[in-house]
């Protein structure tokens, strides 16, 4: 659902690609590249709305800031396009939103802290996080920028004006690249938007997000770039492992969705998770799926059409079938049993060295496969009962694989946000009371209405507020 719907007062997008200036810092004004070169600033910033407090109030339901807190600053919204990579390096272009809070609020004022933002799993093609309208914006805007950070957040490559034909999907380096592309195209238009930053990088993201900001915490650090601290938030980061467990038959919530945007972007980028795509996909997906996500098409009308299936993952009779995902399997399932049994086995006869391509791909793209040990505070948020995103598996496996690198606890903070308050000096008890009242407002409707809202809804405007209490100890 979004929250509230604006109209745009944007230019057309062949308007902003008129754009010219000169100089080559920040300090000197924007600086203009239409050669779409990695961090390419290709157009001025373009304002397609501001908000006031008062009509930020006015325009979002009063659940919004029951969470986030009563706006301080107003926030004007900027879209600008910037040149990346995609997933085997080709240029490209994508786009994304720079929120800049303005007023007379002591937290609005002066040189503001950076967020970058890495927004979490859509297929909606026209995703885009300079817009209000979107719900995740909405969101962050009320959650950050509304309270004094510069946000900056991509809509990724594959998304909007992108002209690359698919999403690298999960794809460790290019997400990375992507990421700091876009921060540094858009510090270029910071003058032009009014944005004054200081020294503080923050780093964070959702779902995919949560990827996105970790890997991108890492180049930043390989590239000797300061980040203040980084929260990764219900983030799938254990990527080989969770791969695994997936095809074992602990199929999460969402697969069918996720698989084709990870495996198309994994193909374009290795060229061999598969033959041809009748290798891999039951013949009523297999001739379309390659070009089908992100889609301009909504979610529910894929399943109807017969495109996609909305939980069919594997075929009735694929073993194993764990106890609790039998919804899973089914007639119309998207996976073939072959393409699965030839992955079983490869885990089995080869558990810690793949030679299944998919495997491997998974093992490449893993940030706990990469010997990294960070060196700034990081926060990792998530429920322990997402279907979607497994808590134990991702959020508690990357703190083990942390702590077995011998990062210090105290640098590491984990947070589970279905849980109860620890004490009355828990930092972070007014997140868990609101998700457990929220988590029970969801409960009337049955348990399955909690396990559909419960990644998508019910956690991320908790651990978004956590993570800004966690940054304003810096």
């Amino acid at each position: 659902m979004k929250f509230f719907k604006l109209v745009a007062t944007a230019a057309a997008a062949s308007a902003l690609l008129a754009g010219c200036g000169g100089g080559d810092s920040v300090s000197d004004g924007p600086s203009f590249d239409l050669s779409g070169a990695p961090g390419s600033l290709m157009a001025t910033p373009t304002t397609l709305t501001t908000l006031t407090p008062q009509a930020f109030q006015a325009a979002a339901p009063a659940s919004l800031f029951q969470v986030a807190g009563v706006p301080k600053c107003t926030v004007t919204f900027n879209y600008f396009q910037y040149g990346t990579v995609g997933g085997a390096g080709e240029k490209t272009t994508a786009s994304g939103g720079i929120m800049v809070p303005s007023g007379t609020d002591a937290a609005c004022t002066g040189e503001r802290p950076v967020l970058l933002y890495a927004h979490g799993t859509t297929i909606d093609k026209n995703k885009n996080m300079a817009s209000p309208s979107d719900s995740e914006a909405a969101l962050i805007a009320a959650m950050f920028a509304a309270q004094g950070y510069i946000v900056v957040a991509p809509n990724y490559a594959g998304y909007d004006s992108s002209t690359l034909p698919y999403h690298p999907y999960l794809n460790m380096d290019q997400q990375a690249k992507d990421m700091v592309d876009a921060l540094t195209a858009a510090r270029k238009g910071f003058t032009a938007v009014g944005a004054k930053a200081n020294a503080k990088l923050f780093v964070s993201g959702y779902s995919q997000g949560g990827f996105v900001s970790m890997v991108t915490q890492r180049a930043l650090q390989l590239a000797g770039t300061p980040v203040t601290a980084a929260a990764h938030l219900s983030a799938p980061v254990s990527l080989s492992a969770f791969g695994d467990a997936v095809y074992a038959g602990n199929v999460n919530l969402g697969a069918t969705i996720f698989s084709p945007l990870l495996i198309t972007s994994l193909q374009r980028t290795y060229g061999n998770i598969y033959g041809t795509p009748a290798d891999m996909y039951e013949a009523a997906y297999a001739p379309h799926i390659e070009t089908l996500l992100p889609s301009k098409t909504p979610q529910n009308e894929l399943f109807a059409t017969g495109k996609l299936p909305p939980t069919a993952f594997f075929a009735a009779d694929s073993l194993p079938k764990p106890a609790g995902f039998e919804t899973f399997f089914g007639a119309g399932n998207l996976i073939k049993t072959s393409y699965r049994n030839a992955y079983l086995a490869d885990l089995a006869t080869n558990p810690t060295t793949p030679k299944h391509p998919l495997r491997i791909a998974a093992n490449k793209n893993d940030p706990l496969k990469q010997e990294w040990t960070p060196n700034r505070p990081m926060l990792m948020c998530g429920g322990n009962a997402d279907p979607t995103v497994f808590y134990a598996l991702n959020t508690l496996g990357a703190q083990a694989y942390f702590t077995s690198k011998g990062v210090p606890a105290q640098a590491v903070t984990v947070l589970d946000v279905d849980s109860a308050p620890s004490g009355a000096t828990d930092p972070f008890a007014a997140a868990k009371v609101g998700f457990g009242l929220a988590k029970t407002a969801a409960a009337a409707g049955g348990v399955s209405a909690v396990l559909q809202a419960y990644h998508g809804s019910l956690v991320p405007p908790f651990c978004n507020a956590a993570a800004r209490g966690y940054f304003a100890q810096f």
